[in-house]
């Protein structure tokens, strides 16, 4: 697949993982939040099976290929999910929200040290526009930044975690295929967060009776369509593309979920926002390497004239 096409891609799962926002906000306000995490995720790992098992690319995985795929479920389904879930507890969603917009520089330092790339001028000021971008959108409407708690600390510990797997991710997909590497690790998450959930929410089952049909609605698209099959595209992507070209992307989460919060929760969106999206759509044009990328195939062009 062409890398403009894969990024295409990679902005609509970003469009969903918006909206997710807003739809886990409605779950968790009806459900005990780990309890539903971890069936939200199991779902999800149900849906990615089943779409890969009709594309054929079902294999039992190889003696060397589990230490991925235990690595990943614990890195980028229990560990992040679960400090994301105990930080938003304890600190503020102006901290939070610039705490996960370290995402894609977090990965970019991780690209260094594990995978010695090393990003270009270009990138790396991609990354920095990015992160003023979700800095300027997240601020705008909260006042600006509380002390340092350990809130904030479990929240960078949840991004740390996703930050990591991205690059485990990369390195499993040179013998498996990402997205059954994907399928593997959420079904794996999916039953460590519900042994957590047993711990910390002794009566969440209790939690998933009597809920309306509306309420479900909203979870089967988190689980299917946001969850399920946009892991399954995204990690693809990071196995064709890279995981720092990719994780840019990330910032366009931002955004999206101002759009979902106004549109399906009432919240309101002020001037000041667009100010961030403008650097964010900056920072994923420069830092995904889709400037360079246009530059050298205009320079190639104009060689063959």
């Amino acid at each position: 697949m062409r890398t403009r096409n894969i990024y295409i891609i990679i902005i609509l799962v970003m469009l969903s993982w918006g909206m997710n926002v807003s739809a886990l906000k409605v779950i968790v306000e009806n459900f005990m939040p780990v309890t539903i995490t971890a069936l939200r995720i199991f779902v999800a790992s149900l849906i990615a099976l089943l779409i890969l098992a009709f594309s054929g690319l079902v294999r039992l995985p190889k003696r060397s290929e589990w230490l991925y795929i235990i690595g990943g479920a614990f890195l980028s389904v229990v560990f992040h999910h679960y400090f994301l879930a105990e930080g938003l507890t304890k600190t503020s969603a102006t901290n939070t929200g610039l705490i996960l917009g370290l995402g894609p520089l977090l990965t970019v330092v991780f690209s260094m040290i594990f995978l010695r790339r090393k990003p270009t001028v270009i990138q790396f000021t991609g990354f920095i526009f990015g992160t003023l971008g979700v800095s300027t959108t997240v601020l705008v409407g909260s006042g600006g930044i509380h002390s340092i708690n350990l809130g904030d600390m479990n929240i960078l510990l949840s991004i740390t975690s996703q930050a990591l797997s991205f690059i485990l991710i990369k390195r499993a997909s040179e013998t498996m295929d990402p997205r059954l590497l994907t399928g593997y690790m959420l079904l794996i998450g999916s039953f460590f967060l519900f042994l957590i959930s047993l711990w910390k929410e002794p009566g969440g089952l209790d939690s998933l009776v009597g809920v309306s049909p509306s309420v479900w609605a909203v979870f089967l698209f988190s689980a299917v369509i946001a969850t399920g099959v946009g892991h399954l595209v995204y990690n693809y992507a990071i196995g064709q593309v890279g995981p720092a070209e990719t994780s840019i992307f990330l910032n366009l989460n931002t955004f999206f979920s101002l759009i979902g919060a106004a549109i399906f929760l009432g919240e309101s969106i002020i001037p000041a926002h667009f100010i961030g999206l403008v650097l964010i759509v900056s920072g994923v044009i420069l830092g995904s390497g889709g400037l360079e990328a246009w530059l050298i195939e205009r320079k190639r062009k104009r060689a063959i004239r």
